[in-house]
């Protein structure tokens, strides 16, 4: 072999070794030690257009026995995903399950998927491998105050006017959306939406200008704070990452410069911080699993001034005795005089330990203080837990639920169902409005909230339960069915929107008339809008919810982000509306024996009417008994 093949080979060689190590490294996370949902992966395609996670998650764990530790999908919506579990049994026994499975009118097709690469080994191979990095390099110019304000805060340098115009005409897009989906889905009432779209400038129905919030800067009355390494400084620092994991950045910045966090909420943080580089114990590291101190949660209120702290930490192999050390030591910490001066009247400590399939996460432990912050909002006192939901701008939640009481048009007649109710605070709002409020929320220390809420403000009218509202939702309507005809539901889900079984439960809930919908999230919501308002069907049985009226409030001054809060009313039933036009006969003469007789004006009046009760699924509704038919009213 020449000399010049022998070179050749042995750089092949060696760009082949080379290759190998990169590629290795790419992978080595998964032997580090520790549980990685990339081990045992499968790729699930074939879904249906529509699904939600948690009753896929049901379909999985529960009807097919399975045991997924984590499902992870690229988008809402998206026709594939994939599916984690702890070993290897666990991910054949779901391929056998899932592979060939119809759901929904789909069959599935289930199979096994390769781990993803460390997205910051894959980061650092790409930069090595790439030539031209000028427009990369030009990007990352931008200071880190710079970088941390355009990632939090993204309007930052932007008028506030602008702001408001930009996210007007964005949610006059995400509506024009959903009116479209209606016009494809409702044949019949096409001629109807074209008319009205003449009236309100494109869309169906009336859309506000949008309200300003009271407050554009510290407006945030809760933050939570990643625990990292600053990439300037290389010190433990507590505020927002630059990127996210996935990216290939793990870099944390300091949170001074940015518009929405008040002066209160960045002095706590700073003095964390110095607990944190203090104690000898790095942050958290994503790469590798190590380490100990997680996030910062600070929750504050605007009425008082009073802060809550929340801190999560890995305890890693530390023992019993040295974590009691540490709380003690935090409590020391934050009774010192400076931290008295920032109001920090709360503090919480919460270990994070790995769960199990089916187990409780980890609670925060209270260490000092109260147990609870006070807030107001429209004149109304409200205690705040460290898990309970709480609009994040006090200020601007008055604004919103002001706008909610308006557009309801409600009366002291009717009655109320705050879904998803979190601490009370619609529902509360309402209360002296309405005759009656119930509120349903998922996670039980916010219904505890709820009803110290009430009584805090001596509000006797209301009710709070604990639950899925696509669980207990049927049972409080027909709770609420009973005492009302004017029956109004207020819906504030989380982000991702109403599970589509309450979505489906209030469709048949005819009893329910008028409908208003706050989302923090318009265009995720808009699944739920195009539901509620689609025309009936053999599971939708109920006529549809038509929207009305729409206003958006700005909630999240600096950012991307606004409220939205939408009045639907429940279309006229075409059905009950043939059965009323049937009973208005002209001057019927019937027995009296028959259950009926005439008046002399020509009224129809029932006689010895017997009053039954009755279950139609969600919908509560009273039976009149007679001889040869029943009248439902």
């Amino acid at each position: 072999m020449s000399e010049e093949k022998q070179n050749t080979t042995a750089t092949d060689d060696n760009s082949t070794t080379t290759n190998d190590i990169k590629t290795s490294e790419e992978y080595a996370y998964l032997d580090r030690g520790g549980f990685s949902s990339e081990k045992f992966k499968i790729e699930l395609r074939g879904l249906p257009k529509f699904y939600g996670i948690a009753e896929l998650k049901k379909l999985i764990n529960q009807k097919l026995g399975l045991n997924t530790s984590k499902i992870k999908r690229p988008k809402n919506g998206s026709h594939w995903l994939f599916a984690c579990f702890q070993n290897d049994e666990d991910r054949t026994k779901a391929i056998t399950a899932l592979n060939g499975y119809s759901w929904k009118g789909k069959t599935l097709i289930a199979e096994i998927a390769k781990p993803a690469p460390d997205p910051l080994v894959r980061k650092r191979k790409q930069e090595e491998e790439s030539t031209v990095q000028d427009k990369k390099k030009k990007e990352d110019d931008r200071d880190q105050d710079t970088r941390v304000k355009d990632a939090t805060t993204p309007y930052w340098n932007m008028p506030y006017e602008q702001q408001l115009k930009l996210k007007e005409k964005e949610i006059k897009n995400i509506l024009m959306k959903f009116d479209n989906e209606i016009w494809k889905l409702d044949r019949a009432r096409r001629n109807d939406i074209e008319a009205k779209r003449k009236i309100h400038n494109g869309l169906t129905f009336e859309l506000q200008p949008i309200k300003p919030s009271p407050v554009t800067e510290g407006y945030r009355n809760k933050c939570e704070f990643t625990v990292g390494i600053d990439d300037e400084t290389k010190l433990p620092t507590v505020g927002f990452r630059l990127g996210s994991y996935a990216t290939g950045t793990v870099g944390v910045a300091p949170i001074q410069s940015v518009k929405h966090i008040s002066d209160s909420t960045k002095k706590a943080v700073l003095i964390f911080q110095e607990f944190v580089r203090k104690s000898n114990m790095a942050p958290f590291s994503p790469a590798d699993y190590s380490g100990y101190w997680r996030c910062l949660t600070v929750r504050h209120s605007f009425s008082t001034g009073d802060i809550m702290l929340i801190i999560a930490m890995h305890p890693q192999q530390l023992t019993e005795e040295e974590i009691k050390k540490l709380k003690s030591d935090l409590i020391d910490h934050f009774s010192s005089e400076e931290a008295k001066a920032c109001n920090v009247k709360s503090l919480y400590l919460e270990l994070l330990i790995k769960k199990r399939v089916g187990e409780e996460g980890s609670k925060p432990v209270h260490l000092m203080g109260s147990t609870h912050i006070i807030d107001t909002i429209l004149g109304k006192q409200f205690r705040i837990s460290p898990e309970a939901f709480f609009q994040i701008n006090t200020a601007g939640a008055g604004i919103l639920y002001e706008s909610a009481v308006e557009m309801s048009n409600v009366t002291q007649e009717s009655l109320v169902v705050d879904i998803c109710c979190g601490t009370g605070t619609i529902g509360l709002c309402f209360a002296k409005h309405c005759s009656k409020v119930l509120g349903l929320e998922l996670i039980p220390e916010a219904v505890k909230d709820a009803r110290a809420n009430a009584e805090l403000n001596a509000i006797q009218n209301c009710e709070f339960f604990a639950g899925r509202a696509e669980d207990i939702l049927p049972s409080v309507l027909a709770r609420a069915g009973y005492t009302s005809q004017d029956l109004i539901a207020i819906v504030d889900p989380p982000r991702a929107g109403l599970h589509m079984r309450a979505v489906t439960q209030l469709r048949n809930a005819k009893k329910v008339k008028r409908l208003v919908y706050i989302s923090c999230s318009p265009s995720a919501a808009v699944k739920n809008f195009v539901d509620l308002a689609r025309p009936s069907s053999k599971t939708l049985r109920g006529a549809p919810f038509v929207p009305v009226r729409a206003v958006p409030v700005d909630m999240f001054p600096h950012t991307k982000h606004v409220e939205l809060a939408i009045l639907f009313e429940r279309e006229e039933d075409k059905e009950e509306t043939n059965i009323t036009a049937n009973e208005e006969v002209e001057k019927v003469e019937v027995k009296q024996e028959d259950g009926v007789h005439t008046t002399d004006d020509g009224d129809i009046k029932m006689v010895k009417q017997d009053l039954v009760p009755i279950n139609d699924d969600s919908d509560v509704k009273m039976e009149v008994k007679q001889e040869n038919n029943d009248i439902a009213i």
